[in-house]
């Protein structure tokens, strides 16, 4: 719970003086391109009237006062919500996504809008039309020390770090202390892979515990909004008010009772399972090691280790490939120039105007598979890719049902293959292939339409970042959390140090965890 104390004693701060805080940070860390709008009146504004109602002992909730921020996909009423893209370029949504709403109704303050990649279609936030996000690490001192080590490193800012995506915006905005929780999206890893590479938890719900209304589609049967905060305790915080039935979503279902986390008391009564086939040649030899001393670790506290077979991993890349672009192809057909966004000049016909709209509006990487997803669902080809897509789906999802059905309660993998990489590296190649090879472990838990989150665990020898991933059973998120939890105690991630951007804002610092900002009066 938010721990909540009176202004005025040791360790306590007011929502205005936290909020302008938070603001200072944004400035000072522009250069790292985590925001596309930066709402600083409305924040302002929220921040007002959240200290009017803890000097009146009416606080909405445990998130009353708290700086959040929110992906560029999610639509914001009266602010410009753009996906990252011409197409979208001034557009500004009439409502709030359901999501949104639900954190402003608990009192949260909206910082801004945070950068991606085009309509989410990446896993680097490099291919947004603002231009890319970098990673903080990128500048902190364990990695600056680490590359000074290195006589072989490259020297100069060029050689920033890849934040990881499409969610790296959000990720990049909670590293640097701009805000205390984040909304990313979540469709084949999208919140998971940049929660890696930035020393973040990045929490993924099961499909249908939380709305998807009003988040701009990419993959309606795999998008799920996801949350990346700095500690387990923050994300249960923010899932227990996004989640549950929303009438404007038929996909979403009724929670029972509140989810509230607990500590895990007895790790002895756990079954870890390890996919064999996750262990891939590509997989870098530290995270290799440190999945391990995971899997030691629980078993030396007297849990159950055992390994398990995902039979069809293998097929999982090819198929979502072929499902998403399918989806894409379809969502992507309302934005014709005609209703809403961008609109060219051509006149022409119709014809011609929707093809130079959609020309002038979207980035290579989204016409690219609008065109593969239009050719999957071509009536000749549509029973040889789509179809079959969709059956090796149920296969994959039932490699999970029966692998937890043998006893596994969760289950341990390496979240991305290596740590975050220099923008010059990533960008060598093209965008599929880049998001085939960093979503390799993720992408298979949104076909099935389970609970998973990243916990970073520790640094690697370049001083970067490297987390780890549970994957839960459907809608035992609050199990799965539990765990990660008593892990997250267990590897004790360091703070990334910032000191030369934050050397004004020692509050944020002191209170870098949300359950210990203390507002009330």
């Amino acid at each position: 719970m938010l721990g909540l104390i009176s202004p005025g004693q040791n360790g306590q701060i007011t929502p205005t003086e936290l909020c302008q805080k938070c603001l200072s940070l944004i400035k000072k860390t522009k250069f790292l391109n985590a925001y596309i709008t930066v709402s600083e009146e409305v924040a302002l504004k929220q921040a007002e009237e959240s200290e009017k109602r803890y000097k009146n002992g009416q606080s909405l909730g445990d998130l009353d006062g708290i700086p959040i921020a929110v992906k560029d996909n999610f639509s914001t009423s009266g602010i410009e919500t753009t996906c990252a893209s011409n197409m979208l370029k001034g557009y500004v949504p009439p409502y709030n996504a359901t999501v949104v709403q639900k954190l402003l109704d608990q009192g949260a303050l909206l910082m801004g809008k945070t950068n991606l990649d085009e309509f989410a279609m990446g896993s680097g936030s490099t291919d947004g039309v603002f231009g890319p996000v970098k990673n903080p690490w990128s500048y902190s001192k364990q990695y600056r020390e680490k590359r000074k080590q290195n006589p072989h490193s490259e020297s100069g800012d060029s050689d920033w770090l890849i934040t990881g995506g499409s969610s790296g915006g959000s990720a990049a905005a909670v590293s640097a202390f701009t805000c205390y929780a984040a909304l990313g999206s979540d469709t084949g890893g999208s919140t998971r892979n940049p929660a890696a590479h930035c020393g973040l938890v990045g929490f993924k719900p099961s499909y249908g515990l939380v709305s998807r209304h009003g988040l701009i589609p990419l993959v309606n049967s795999m998008d799920v909004p996801g949350i990346l905060t700095r500690y387990v305790d923050d994300a249960a915080i923010v899932l227990g008010v996004l989640a549950g039935h929303d009438p404007k979503d038929s996909t979403t279902v009724p929670i029972n009772k509140p989810l509230v986390l607990s500590s895990l008391e007895d790790v002895s009564k756990l079954c870890i399972g390890i996919p064999k086939e996750y262990l891939v040649p590509e997989l870098s030899s530290e995270i290799q090691c440190l999945w391990s001393r995971a899997a030691d670790l629980f078993e030396s506290e007297g849990a159950k280790v055992i390994e398990v077979s995902l039979p069809h991993t293998s097929y999982s890349i090819v198929c979502y490939h072929v499902l998403c672009t399918s989806e894409v192809a379809s969502n992507m057909a309302r934005f014709d120039g005609l209703q809403y966004g961008h609109r060219c000049d051509i006149d022409v016909s119709t014809e011609a105007m929707y093809a130079a709209t959609r020309r002038e509006g979207f980035n290579d990487v989204v016409r690219g598979r609008i065109l593969s997803g239009n050719f999957f669902l071509l009536k000749e080809n549509y029973e040889n890719y789509f179809v079959k897509a969709q059956k090796v789906r149920r296969l994959i999802a039932n490699d999970f049902v029966n692998a937890f059905n043998s006893g596994v309660d969760v289950l341990l993998t390496p979240t991305t293959l290596s740590e975050a990489v220099p923008y010059l590296e990533f960008i060598k190649e093209d965008n599929r292939t880049r998001s085939a090879q960093d979503d390799i472990f993720t992408q298979a838990v949104n076909m099935a339409g389970l609970p998973a989150v990243n916990i970073p665990i520790a640094l690697s020898n370049q001083g970067l970042p490297i987390g780890l991933q549970f994957i839960g059973r459907a809608f035992c998120d609050q199990q799965l959390l539990t765990v990660a939890k008593w892990f997250e105690k267990q590897v004790q991630f360091p703070v990334i140090q910032l000191q030369e951007l934050v050397d004004n804002c020692s509050a944020i610092l002191e209170n870098e965890k949300l359950a210990s900002v203390s507002l009330k009066q």
